[in-house]
């Protein structure tokens, strides 16, 4: 799969190759091959008849105050990401493999220390300039220093960026790095012209309309209320083989909303096209009245990716829970069975793993492969996290749960005196969990009943919802005891465990390390993740990485689904073929 030159590259240095030397792939893949040939014509899960007309009409929710979906600072629009391509594209029929889009060529360099992208000469930005090396230099380098802290993390392995013409850039890596998905990351680089956003203050939310190299522009927009995008009738990659079948409306457009049940009256009415629905309560609402609505079709597509975690999650830099015993017992008493059978209609699965629904879950005993990797790590058999613990295992009734959840308090230091829960210097155990209004709602149904059970430990707990700006901000200043959150997961976990569970994540703000775990074992098996040379150690390194995870008690497990659900008004039509990773809405098209 992987073309690599002689010694002489460590001999002699970059300098020993010229920059026609290279023998440049059109695609790469993590593990093993790429499924598709050089010559391919378009990915499998695709309709290349697809027509290309009309508006797509969606839903959001919240508001946006700036264009820029690079920098920590505001919040951007639904979509935004259609303004910009990336070096080359993923399929998603395929774990991890690239393909080309702006970049037609990579090449890694001996012993995987770097790797060069070809840029394509065909390439344009929105305003017709070429997209030159110079642009994904200034690209990689403005989003490093002035970007998200995650684009830090993904591109700290990188020592230095070399433009060797108008058309090859190269990255060299650090001499010390073991990081083999770094090329990848590279690979999914957002390009946008230098001469258009040099200029700009990258720390200011700015409504000013930006020039990228994707398919799409900015149409109309009304901030906070709507935008619009349109395709972009230049766009010179429309017809590559990895475009073919994607992008076929003219337009599309996102009306936000500030409530959900508002936003499902409004999708009934015919306002908008589709809506994925995670409320079981409205799926199910749905079917009961779907003779009402002929021209509305449920569709669920089965996916085979990790579930990912969602769940109420700790904030570990609040005192209050940093004893383990606490968080045990808090987890242990929510009570998911009930709110499966009174809220879920039963379509959900409770979560047990940070990488359900996958073989990355760890096993209750570990295979003898992660037994090996945990020695490697330093830790002894007798030492490996062990997730086989539950206390509430042998509660047979829930009063049986609670007493069990008062001994694991007390064992943390807290006491219930006169109905309350106490520690030795007579303070109340009370926190906040923190909402985002727009959801509020939705959230509330599951909030309260929880609530209501840890009242019957002595806890106060209560709920705030803000608005969705103040709840982004606090998120990124970490400032809150407990929040709802969801960490993504695929088939190919890597650098972005890093900035979930990282201890440097945990210092850094606008990270999504939200548990505030600092845990150098931790930090450990991410690296071991990072380096896994093939799927079967990315594999073990996952497992071990999920059985730890789960050993901390950073968050309380909510439920997951092995099924995406829309509804979908009939004008809108999608492929016969659901790839591996899920339905592609930019494969979608209108009749």
């Amino acid at each position: 799969m992987k073309t690599f030159f002689a010694f002489i590259f460590l001999l002699f240095g970059f300098s020993a190759y010229a920059a026609d030397s290279y023998s440049f792939q059109s695609a790469v893949s993590m593990h093993g091959k790429p499924k598709y040939s050089a010559d391919f014509q378009a990915f499998d899960y695709v309709n290349v008849q697809a027509p290309k007309t009309g508006t797509l009409r969606q839903s959001a929710f919240g508001s946006f105050d700036t264009f820029n979906p690079f920098s920590v600072n505001g919040m951007a629009p639904a979509g935004i990401g259609l303004l910009f391509d990336t070096l080359m594209k993923s399929s998603a029929d395929e774990p991890f493999s690239l393909y080309g889009l702006i970049a037609d060529g990579i090449f890694i360099l001996p012993d995987k220390k770097g790797v060069v992208f070809h840029i394509n000469p065909k390439a344009r930005f929105q305003d017709g300039s070429p997209v030159t090396a110079q642009d994904v230099m200034f690209s990689f380098e403005t989003l490093k220093a002035k970007g998200s802290p995650t684009y830090r993390y993904y591109y700290q392995d990188v020592d230095s960026v070399t433009v060797s013409d108008s058309q090859t850039i190269v990255f060299h890596f650090r001499a010390d790095s073991e990081n083999r998905e770094l090329l990848f990351i590279l690979g999914e680089l957002p390009v946008f012209p230098q001469k258009n956003w040099q200029s700009k203050d990258f720390d200011k939310t700015d409504l000013t309309v930006p020039v990228g190299s994707g398919p799409y522009l900015i149409d109309s927009f009304q901030p906070g209320r709507q935008i619009v995008y349109r395709r972009n009738p230049d766009y010179w990659a429309l017809d590559l083989n990895v475009n073919r079948g994607f992008y076929n409306f003219d337009k599309i457009s996102y009306e936000y909303f500030r409530d959900t049940t508002v936003a499902m009256e409004a999708f009934k009415s015919g306002l908008f096209d589709f809506r994925q629905e995670n409320e079981a309560k409205k799926w199910t609402q749905f079917q009961k009245e779907a003779d009402k609505f002929p021209h509305i079709q449920s569709v669920s597509f089965t996916h085979h990716l990790p579930s990912g975690m969602q769940g109420f999650v700790f904030n570990l830099r609040r005192k209050i829970f940093q004893n383990i015993f606490v968080r045990e017992a808090l987890i242990g008493v929510f009570d998911f069975n009930w709110m499966n059978q009174n809220l879920f209609y039963g379509l959900y699965h409770q979560t047990e793993s940070f990488f359900d629904n996958s073989d990355l879950k760890a096993p209750l005993t570990p295979t003898e492969n992660e037994k090996k990797l945990w020695q490697k790590l330093g830790v002894d058999e007798k030492n490996i996290p062990d997730i086989r613990k539950n206390p509430f295992a042998r509660s047979k009734s829930f009063r049986q749960k609670l007493q069990t959840a008062l001994n694991l308090l007390n064992t943390g230091g807290w006491y219930v005196q006169n109905g309350v829960l106490q520690n030795r210097y007579g303070q109340p155990f009370k926190f906040e969990i923190l909402l985002e209004s727009g959801s509020s709602g939705v959230w509330e149904r599951v909030v309260l009943p929880y609530i209501g059970l840890l009242k019957r430990l002595g806890i106060e707990a209560r709920v705030r919802s803000v608005d969705a700006i103040q709840y982004k901000n606090r998120l990124d200043s970490f400032d809150y005891d407990m929040i709802v959150s969801v960490w993504g997961q695929s088939l190919s976990p890597g650098n972005e465990q890093r900035y979930f569970w990282g201890s440097e994540a945990a210092i850094s703000e606008g990270s999504l390390n939200y548990s505030g775990i600092q845990n150098k074992l931790i930090d450990s098996v991410i690296e071991a993740l990072i380096q896994a040379h093939s799927q079967e150690e990315l594999t073990t390194a996952a497992q071990a990485l999920d059985r730890i995870l789960l050993a901390q008690k950073i968050v309380v497990p909510h439920w997951y689904s092995p099924e995406l659900r829309f509804l979908i008004w009939d004008t809108i039509h999608f492929p016969k073929v659901t790839p591996l990773k899920g339905p592609d809405i930019s494969t979608w098209w209108k009749e």
